[in-house]
């Protein structure tokens, strides 16, 4: 028996490859499927299964194209509901995969057809569980996700989870391994640790949802504290369930190499959304105007699913030369589809070719202590409400960047911002989006919190006091 974790940073999601005397089972597949093609080729098996733990709302599954090219069947647990062909089983189902043995759990909370998947090695022991989004390592999956599809609300959806956890999962043997589908980083939970892999065990000792005195108090605790799903998560759910085109059908459209000319074209004639994807100390330098910058070198495609609402939306490239095809990979991951090309030679063609370029307002954090005017300038820290309430300059107002369609409203053309972030990424997603409806008012920091708290100034005048988040701008 051979168990790998496959686990991709940009989107903290941890697919699995299970073989077993000469066949093989794959659980929650990313949508790109010639690495698990490639994999089962140079193991010499053939796969039997593709269980996938929920539908999933932070990605595209490559279930479908990986039934299709190795005629495996997909397996869902109870009253999942699809457009294409599919197993879905009943609770305590067991499917054989060589030598061992997966068991159906059936754990509905964060959503209804939630299951866990409990593996039972050679011998007959229970070895290990993948948990999808029932159980992380520190955390529980968010029960809000399923709520309207369920007619139920959060809470009712959490009172599910407490016993799906309660009932199937805490009786299980302390040694058994839990391998959850996301880690650190992801949308799905809110104090997700950074490993991967743990033993039940220790999750018992150590997970705060596990260890809450009642049920009322679990449903408390994991509800408490929620951020809006980002928007792109719905329509995933959709694509998931229903199919989708091929990834290599999606490769094809979008490796499309355009001229300058050709580019500009596109994007007038298609309202195409120009996504500079190169890193946020190039861009700021030089841009297409009307471009947002996504930086590829950060989380990439989950930023591309909270900024773009619309998984249709055409879109345009621009990136670092050889990195085009890894920017369509990455959108497509999270069913951004509609790509119209790259433009041939990036930001640098597009220079040469004489047409017009715009720049980003950005200083250092040494220059912003010497101009920033507490009475006159406003200061915005676009960082998430806990980084926020940690620690942030005195005097700041919390404006996170996953909320910015919605406070960008009350943004005052006549007043001056500063902005800052973390480290200079989400700053400069801020600074392209206010730059390209029409907002020049502003000046983004660069390197962030992380750079101004090494500035004397910021240790003592703009020492880090307050922890009031304020909602006026």
């Amino acid at each position: 028996m051979k168990i790998e974790q496959i686990y991709t940073g940009c989107l903290a999601q941890g697919a699995y490859y299970i073989t077993s005397n000469g066949e093989a089972a794959i659980i929650d597949p990313l949508r790109e499927t010639q690495p698990y093609i490639d994999r089962l080729k140079k193991d010499g098996v053939e796969l039997k299964y593709i269980f996938e733990t929920h539908f999933h709302a932070d990605f595209v599954s490559g279930h479908l194209d990986l039934s299709q090219k190795t005629g495996a069947q997909i397996v869902y647990g109870p009253t999942a509901q699809t457009a294409f062909s599919c197993i879905t089983a009943t609770d305590g189902q067991e499917f054989s995969v060589g030598n061992i043995k997966i068991k159906v759990l059936h754990t509905p909370g964060h959503t209804m057809e939630s299951s866990t998947f409990l593996l039972f090695d050679e011998t007959g022991k229970e070895y290990c569980i993948f948990s999808g989004d029932t159980l992380f390592l520190g955390d529980v999956g968010r029960p809000d996700l399923a709520q309207k599809a369920a007619s139920l609300t959060q809470e009712e959806l959490a009172g599910m989870l407490y016993d799906s956890l309660m009932n199937k999962i805490i009786p299980l043997p302390d040694n058994v391994i839990v391998y959850p589908a996301h880690g650190a980083g992801s949308a799905c939970g809110k104090k997700m640790i950074k490993e991967t892999v743990d033993t039940l065990g220790n999750q018992k000792r150590t997970n705060y949802a596990l260890n809450q005195p009642s049920k009322e108090a679990f449903i408390k605790a994991v509800t408490d504290g929620l951020l809006p799903p980002p928007a792109y998560f719905g329509f995933n759910v959709a694509m998931n369930k229903s199919g989708i085109d091929s990834f290599e059908k999606i490769m094809n459209k979008g490796m499309q190499p355009l001229s300058p000319n050709e580019f500009e074209t596109i994007a007038e004639e298609t309202g195409a959304l120009i996504l500079d994807t190169r890193t946020n100390k190039d861009f700021y330098r030089g841009f297409i105007p009307q471009s947002i910058n996504i930086g590829l070198d950060g989380d990439f495609a989950p930023w591309v699913g909270a900024m773009i609402i619309d998984v249709s939306q055409p879109i345009l490239i621009v990136s670092d030369l050889g990195k085009e095809e890894e920017c369509i990979t990455r959108l497509s991951r999270v069913g951004f589809d509609n790509i119209k090309g790259y433009i041939s030679g990036g930001f640098d063609a597009w220079l040469t070719s004489g047409k017009t370029a715009d720049v980003a307002d950005r200083i250092s954090p040494a220059e912003f202590v010497g101009l920033f005017n507490k009475e006159t300038d406003l200061l915005i820290d676009i960082r998430n409400e806990s980084e926020f309430s940690a620690k942030h300059v005195e005097g700041a107002v919390n404006k996170p960047l996953s909320n910015i369609n919605n406070w960008i409203k009350d943004v005052n053309p006549d007043q001056h911002y500063y902005i800052y972030c973390a480290g200079g990424y989400r700053s400069m997603i801020a600074s392209s989006i206010l730059q390209a409806r029409g907002y020049r008012n502003f000046t983004d920091i660069s390197g962030g919190f992380n750079e101004i708290a090494k500035t004397e100034v910021t240790l003592s005048a703009f020492s880090c006091k307050s922890n009031t988040i304020s909602n006026c701008l």
